[in-house]
């Protein structure tokens, strides 16, 4: 039976999570498949911001680092994202950006694995050819200063490579979670076995994960994990990432940006380093307190869900929208060169539909978003739309797929103004 507009309609009345829609400021009229980009603007993000820069910093100037709890934000905030990814309290905590955390991290698990492993052999960094590239930047020029190499795998040879004698000289693994292009998910807890069982650690990149989808680090057997804030967990424009080391490791860690605030004691002022216990040693420059704020308000608009079913309630509605998306693709654009390259298995897709075609996606992109429709284009032939629960409705999702119908049947992509290239995130 084919979906109707008013199908999509009565799903939305009968959305239990329709309600916390209202917490953004969404341009009206504008159905918004970015989320996984760049997450939408909470309403309360500006005021905090505001009362941070005119009452804390302004008012309060430098009294604030204690009266206003500027000193222990990271850690707060860390503990709020905690919630969403499996983690403790006191286990996870907000700094830098993903990238600067993947170093550390990555750091950390090669000088761990050099340690237990006196002679020598492991030396070799395990990725996923189509990993996101600045992870595979930073991986390599850590496997290179180590002595060792990065290999690159498709998804489906990473099990055989970690598996029996083949995985001897594995140091770590590093994979980002959920594909950035293709939506799919890697299994964590079957991956991270695997690697023990080779004697290797697991570095996990949670940027398409933590806010789209339940994960829990430790059940997983996960060794580190980092995170980005401006995506789905709707922090801002880059936003402040997070890191997280398994609790029965972090102590036995050190990462290599040691700076005054990972510091046991920072106001000693001493000229010798001692990690601070636990997470805090991930720390390292002063906090950008105006971006941790911000951070904050974008986390809170997820646990808003918590009494109505939290990240599985989230969950179960990203893969009920992901689910009409791709029908309605295939009902509805049927014969236009279209392929959905994200998985149909519920458990393999992330928070998001890509679609591949030989010819054109850059500026079908360009066209949708001339129509107010905002996905995005990865090189060379995908159009990426990502889908939030918190924000998206079943009509958005039946509107969007109408509009790219109507974009290719017209072929109004083929007018040039949509072929100029222009930075797209």
């Amino acid at each position: 039976m084919t979906v109707t507009r008013e199908d999509c309609a009565a799903l939305d009345r009968a959305d239990p999570l329709a309600p916390l829609r209202e917490q953004f400021d969404l341009p009206e009229g504008l159905i918004y498949l970015d989320g996984n980009s760049l997450g939408a603007l909470p309403r309360a993000t500006a005021a905090r911001v505001a009362e941070v820069v005119t009452q804390e910093w302004g008012q309060g100037l430098i009294r604030s680092w204690n009266s206003a709890g500027w000193m222990t934000l990271p850690q707060r905030v860390g503990d709020k994202i905690a919630r969403l990814v499996g983690a403790g309290p006191g286990e996870l905590v907000v700094a830098d950006s993903t990238s600067v955390n993947l170093y550390k991290v990555l750091s950390a698990a090669l000088q761990l694995a050099r340690e237990r492993d006196p002679g020598g052999q492991r030396r070799v960094v395990v990725s996923e050819a189509e990993n996101f590239p600045t992870d595979l930047y930073i991986a390599d020029t850590l496997a290179r200063e180590h002595g060792g190499r990065l290999e690159l795998l498709d998804a489906g040879d990473i099990p055989a490579r970690l598996a029996g004698s083949r995985g001897h000289d594995v140091a770590a693994l590093t994979l980002t979670h959920v594909n950035y292009r293709s939506g799919r998910i890697h299994d964590m807890a079957g991956l991270s076995r695997l690697a023990h069982e080779a004697g290797a650690l697991t570095v996990w990149d949670l940027a398409h994960t933590a806010g789209a989808l339940p994960v829990d680090l430790k059940a997983a057997g996960a060794d580190f994990a980092i995170g980005c804030g401006y995506k789905f967990l709707n922090g801002g424009p880059g936003a402040p990432a997070f890191v997280w080391t398994h609790p029965d490791l972090v102590d036995q860690t050190q990462q290599p940006l040691a700076g005054w605030i990972g510091h046991a004691a920072p106001f000693e002022f001493s000229n010798d380093y001692r990690p601070a216990p636990g997470i805090a040693r991930y720390l390292c420059g002063t906090p950008p307190i105006l971006a941790v704020a911000a951070l904050e308000c974008g986390v809170d608009t997820l646990l808003a869900a918590e009494p109505l079913g939290g990240m599985a309630a989230l969950r179960a509605k990203s893969l009920a929208l992901t689910r009409l998306f791709a029908r309605l693709v295939r009902e509805r654009c049927a014969g236009h060169g279209l392929r959905i390259v994200t998985p149909d298995d519920d458990a393999l897709r992330g928070s998001q539909v890509s679609l591949a075609r030989n010819e054109g996606a850059y500026a079908i992109v360009q066209a949708l978003i001339e129509r107010g429709v905002v996905g995005d284009f990865r090189a060379p032939d995908v159009l990426r739309f990502g889908f939030t629960p918190l924000t998206l409705r079943h009509v958005d999702v039946w509107n969007a797929a109408e509009h790219l119908r109507e974009v290719l049947a017209s072929g109004q992509w083929r007018e040039p103004r949509f072929h100029q290239r222009r930075q797209v995130t």
